[in-house]
Formats: C-alpha cells, structure tokens, sequence
C-alpha cells in the first residue's frame, strides 16, 4: 500500500528557528494563510482515511486539508527535543559551546538531553507501520519533519550523516510504499500542494541545525 505523508504549515517558532518538538505550538496566521493555499491532488485525496500527529500544528493543518476532523496517531507525533526545545541552535551552541554539533555528528543516534533519538522515532514508525500494512482506504498522515526523516532513513538506508538523499522541501506530499516486514520504499516526494502559478505566501523554514530527520 501507498501512504502519503504530509509536513504541518508553518508556526511563530518554525520563522524563529525555535526547536518544537513536543511543545504544542499551533500554526502561525501566516501558517494558516499558507495552508488555505494548499490542495491534495484530488487522485491522492479520493476515499483516503486521514491521519495526524495529535499536536495542534498538525491537527490543523490536516483539519483544513480533509475538511473534517483527522483520526490521531501518537506515532506521527515529532521527535522529542527534550532540554532544548523552545531554544534556537544559537541559542544553545552559546550556552553549551559545541555540544549541539557534536552530537549532531552522530546521526541516527543524536540524542537532545532528556530528548529522543532519530533512532527512536523510527522505532516507533516501525512499530506503527507495521500495524497498517496493507489496510484500506489509503492513508493520508500530516506529521513532522522528524517523522518524515526517519522514513527517508528507513526508506533509503540513510543514517541521518550528511545530507540527506533527497531534500524533502515544505508545502508538498511524499508517498512511501508500505510492504509486510515493514519494508518502506520512496514513490515519489515534493509533490507540490500548490496548483501551479498560484501565489504562494509562505513564512521561511530556518535551515536545518542538525540532520534533516530531527528538524523541529
């Protein structure tokens, strides 16, 4: 089966380079600006059962794009920044020094104080994809770019050093290939969920201070 993943609109701390994680920050008004803008292609949407992290971001952003209320998965929910959520990475690389970086040198098992790993949240998406293998109707989930990392990871062998293999950028859709096991394979990403020529007003999403899967 196929299950297209979606990244929540933009809030005040994904333009502030503020690191989320659990903290349940909704979309900004520029985010909900942003995401009246966007549409599922009607070939995805057709019958798809709707899924969505339980934080109020993604809640959201998949309440305007289903035009009715998601089913909640706390699997979907973004990686757990522990300590340092609410804090940008300069912010903490002038409290801790170099700390950030080297431990972001180490990949898949990056681990924020107090805060979850990469490998955690692959964990968990394992756990979960393993329990919807092969249901119907199609899925549809709005997560996190943490949850979106660790399938590129699973998908690709990637382990979350350098950069990644494909940039999954904002406002667009990602289709994995959900086989028993799980085994996980790439569709197709950067499904644009703006029809072409449309004006697009969107806030910027700072730059990535760690590899892309534990961005906030």
């Amino acid at each position: 089966m196929n299950i297209a993943f979606i990244r929540h609109g933009p809030t005040e701390w994904n333009a502030l380079g503020r690191m989320q994680g659990r903290r349940d920050i909704p979309l900004s008004v520029e985010g909900r600006q942003t995401i009246a803008q966007w549409r599922v292609p009607d070939a995805l949407a057709v019958n798809a059962r709707w899924l969505s992290s339980p934080l109020i971001r993604a809640v959201e952003t998949a309440r305007h794009l289903a035009g009715a209320e998601p089913a909640l998965e706390p699997a979907l929910t973004e990686m757990d920044w522990g300590d340092w959520e609410g804090y940008s990475h300069e912010e903490i690389e002038r409290r801790d020094g170099d700390a950030f970086t080297r431990n972001a040198a180490r990949g898949l098992d990056f681990r924020p104080p107090g805060g979850e790993s990469p490998r955690d949240v692959v964990a968990r998406v394992v756990d979960w994809l393993e329990t919807v293998a092969g249901s119907s109707p199609p899925l549809i989930c709005v997560t996190h770019n943490g949850v979106l990392g660790a399938l590129l990871a699973l998908a690709t062998g990637w382990d979350m050093t350098g950069k990644p293999p494909i940039r999954l950028r904002p406002a667009t859709l990602h289709r994995f290939d959900v086989r028993a096991g799980p085994t996980l394979a790439v569709v197709e990403c950067n499904v644009a969920l703006v029809a072409p020529g449309e004006c697009v007003t969107e806030p910027p999403f700072p730059p990535p201070p760690v590899p892309s899967a534990a961005l906030p």
